[in-house]
């Protein structure tokens, strides 16, 4: 599954997955006024077998499949 991968200038540690044929005009305005002025940080064809840093790949194209986008948070930092 095609996505392109944009991060946020209000928020840099928060990454958004977009399915390539999702058009920003298709996405919450609540979620884009979050994110702040996007910007490309990769474009990636997501399969099964994807290693991603912080979600499984079944759960991000699960969402992209319900959605058309996936938003990453931050990890939690251990106390």
């Amino acid at each position: 599954m095609k996505c392109v991968v944009y991060k946020g200038v209000k928020s840099p540690d928060r990454y958004l997955f977009v399915r390539e044929d999702i058009a920003f005009s298709d996405m919450p305005e609540t979620l884009l006024d979050l994110m702040g002025e996007l910007q490309v940080v990769i474009s990636l064809d997501i399969g099964i077998n994807t290693k991603l840093a912080q979600a499984s790949a079944a759960t991000v194209m699960s969402s992209l499949k319900k959605q058309g986008f996936y938003l990453q948070l931050p990890k939690q930092k251990k106390k």
